[in-house]
């Protein structure tokens, strides 16, 4: 029997994992050593560490939470990457307690610029852990897709509180402390001297269709998953995407 939850992980990260792996692989061309050094910042249990570590690299995971490194540490054994991923306990705003600057041939910073109290602040610790030639991948929550998923769901108010909410929420009980739109991350990452290589809109489609549909229609979560592949890279649907990813490189890292 399939992994129920396979189809949505799948939506989840596919758009971003090929973004990634490509970056790494362009990476390892420039550079011309098989490994490289990336550090995952809140990375927690290794969503993205082992299947990078499995690519041959090693991992730092940097994550607040001693139970997600936990569930790091038992993935990685299971993975039989335990040699290459090391989970540390921090935070962005205080990354250089736990690692050096300057350390990192890639930076992963996804699901962090939510939760920081400074999020020009936390850019710019992130790449300064890169090393002069380096690539950053920045996942954050998106401003239009929560605004689009409130109206669905009948909650206009709410919708319209995000959509004029200077952090992007839509209420007291929303979870998210802050989303932001495409510009605003790019403008975050080219304020920490980055070039922006690519935008991407993560989800666009994948939150807005029923499960019962993506688990039961055959061929339907490869047709999604096609779909939203198509969508990333167009402008005109990051302003509704659930989340946005922006790739950032230091001068002349994305040259061959």
């Amino acid at each position: 029997m399939s992994d129920p939850m396979r189809p949505r992980a799948s939506l989840r990260t596919a758009v971003v994992w090929e973004v990634l792996q490509d970056a790494l692989d362009r990476r390892v061309k420039a550079t011309g050593r098989d490994s490289l050094d990336v550090l995952d910042t809140g990375g927690g249990s290794g969503n993205f560490a082992v299947p990078v570590a499995r690519l041959g690299h090693r991992v730092t995971v940097v994550d607040p939470s001693p139970n997600a490194l936990f569930a790091l540490e038992r993935r990685t054994a299971e993975a039989g990457v335990a040699d290459r991923v090391r989970g540390v306990q921090g935070d962005v705003r205080g990354l250089f307690d736990v690692v050096a600057r300057g350390g990192f041939d890639a930076v992963l910073c996804h699901g962090v610029l939510e939760y920081v109290d400074d999020p020009a602040e936390g850019v710019r610790n992130v790449v300064a852990a890169l090393r002069p030639e380096g690539v950053l991948s920045l996942l954050a929550a998106g401003l239009g897709g929560a605004v689009l998923a409130r109206a669905l769901a009948g909650h206009f108010t709410e919708a319209r509180q995000a959509l004029a909410d200077p952090d992007g929420r839509w209420g007291a009980g929303d979870p998210v402390p802050r989303r932001f739109t495409a510009e605003q991350l790019t403008t975050l990452v080219e304020g920490a001297g980055l070039t922006v290589g690519a935008v991407h809109g993560v989800r666009v489609f994948a939150d807005l269709v029923p499960g019962v549909l993506v688990d039961t229609e055959p061929g339907a979560l490869d047709a999604l998953l096609k779909l939203e592949e198509a969508a990333a890279e167009l402008p005109a649907f990051h302003s509704v995407a659930t989340q946005i990813h922006v790739l950032g490189e230091t001068h002349g890292a994305g040259e061959d």
